[in-house]
């Protein structure tokens, strides 16, 4: 793990943590609403169970919170007697909506409670929603914290952070993560290499894009008809964006 750090922070993971609702607004703004990185349709409302009446209420308090002493108010009142599946229920449904500000809030709220043990999938579920909102340092600053807290990165992590570079353009950045994957002893699936093909395509970066279908070989299964599947798909979204 202190080998991942160093080559971590030599990417550049050294930015703190600091947010305002406005800074939030501000890159939020011209960015369309889309499920996660994947741009597939849209997940389920619940992930994993229906939403209570208390979770639904937080989520609705925090929405009408309009200032931070207000804001203050819930998390200590409302959100301090919720159970521990209903605060992390509210996180997901935050993210959900694409509340990042409320959903900054809420995590932050988490990691400060008695019963809090760090959780990679919720690290992972916030740096997916900081990515698809191009907060790039702030998801940066995650990976500081997750190792920071003793979490082993996995595969969807580094996918996470393939797909949140090329959102902001950093293509020799996602390649570094790309290449950090493999080092670290993870195999690229087929998410991953679909998030490398296509977006590598849209940057016209052609050597890239035919080095990394040729490593399809070496990590998927059928990797021909995996190709075709991609190709297929393109076609379709290129004809629909010509209509």
């Amino acid at each position: 793990m202190a080998s991942l750090r160093i080559q971590f922070s030599q990417l550049g993971f050294l930015q703190k943590l600091h947010f305002s609702r406005t800074q939030l607004n501000l890159s939020i703004r011209k960015q369309k609403t889309a499920c996660s990185l994947r741009n597939g349709p849209r997940k389920p409302m619940w992930r994993s169970r229906v939403l209570s009446t208390e979770a639904i209420q937080a989520v609705q308090s925090l929405k009408l919170a309009k200032s931070p002493e207000k804001m203050e108010e819930v998390l200590k009142i409302k959100l301090s007697r919720l159970l521990k599946a209903d605060v992390l229920d509210t996180l997901t449904e935050l993210q959900r909506q694409n509340e990042v500000h409320l959903a900054l809030q809420v995590f932050n709220f988490v990691r400060n409670e008695e019963w809090y043990v760090p959780d990679l999938s919720v690290f992972n579920s916030m740096i997916m929603m900081l990515g698809k909102n191009k907060l790039i340092g702030m998801a940066e600053q995650l990976f500081v914290d997750m190792t920071k807290e003793g979490l082993q990165l996995d595969s969807r992590t580094y996918t996470e952070f393939i797909g949140a570079y090329f959102r902001v353009d950093l293509v020799e950045k996602a390649m570094e993560m790309y290449e950090l994957m493999k080092k670290s002893g993870f195999l690229p699936d087929k998410l991953t290499m679909s998030i490398l093909i296509r977006s590598l395509q849209k940057a016209q970066e052609k050597e890239l894009v035919a080095r990394v279908k040729k490593e399809c070989a070496d990590y998927i299964d059928y990797p021909e008809k995996f190709l075709k599947e991609i190709e297929s798909t393109n076609s379709k979204r290129r004809s629909l964006d010509l209509i």
